[in-house]
């Protein structure tokens, strides 16, 4: 039985107001985090917008990455392999949130608290870097060598943990992915 279990981390640009806004205090490339269980990133989760034009109404997502505001974005997908016992707990904590959501909200105070560089720490809410750096910290994993407050998608792409598999448009990695023949996909 393999006790290995890859987990997946996709940092996105969509290049929005809000995007841009980020952008010019992180200077990443990506300024959005997500996680995901499976390279084909069906199920897509992170703390966003839960109306792509109002940043004020947020919380818990799982994201539509097939949709309009992630067509045209930029992306890095990341792996990460992880034994099954972390894999489950990761599993365990985001559909715990999920099955709460309407308990959780967005952290935008929080991003303040980054530009501070100084820890704002609320109940059940995240931003999305936050929330990934936090389903790492509760699997006992951490992914970066600070608080999970203080973790930046900066902090996230240069983690030794995360294995770049692929840089470029969403869009192209999600037509790779519906297209590679299903044996690749097993070797992989």
């Amino acid at each position: 039985m393999n006790d290995q279990k890859t987990i997946y981390v996709l940092m996105t640009d969509t290049g929005t107001l809000f995007t841009r806004m980020i952008k010019l205090v992180t200077k990443a490339k990506h300024n959005h985090a997500s996680i995901a269980f499976d390279p084909d990133l069906k199920d897509v989760y992170s703390f966003g917008r839960k109306q792509p034009r109002n940043p004020l109404s947020g919380g818990f997502v799982k994201e539509d990455i097939k949709g309009k505001l992630f067509g045209k974005a930029a992306c890095a997908v990341y792996s990460c392999t992880i034994n099954r016992s972390a894999y489950e707990r990761m599993q365990a904590y985001i559909q715990t949130i999920e099955a709460n959501q309407q308990d959780y909200k967005y952290n935008l105070i929080g991003l303040f608290g980054i530009i501070l560089n100084m820890e704002v720490q609320r109940e059940n809410a995240y931003f999305c870097t936050q929330f990934v750096a936090k389903v790492f910290e509760h699997s006992g994993l951490p992914i970066a060598d600070k608080p999970a407050s203080l973790v930046t998608p900066g902090d996230l792409e240069s983690s030794a943990a995360l294995r770049l598999e692929y840089q470029g448009e969403l869009a192209r990695y999600i037509h790779r992915q519906t297209t590679t023949n299903p044996q690749e996909k097993q070797s992989a």
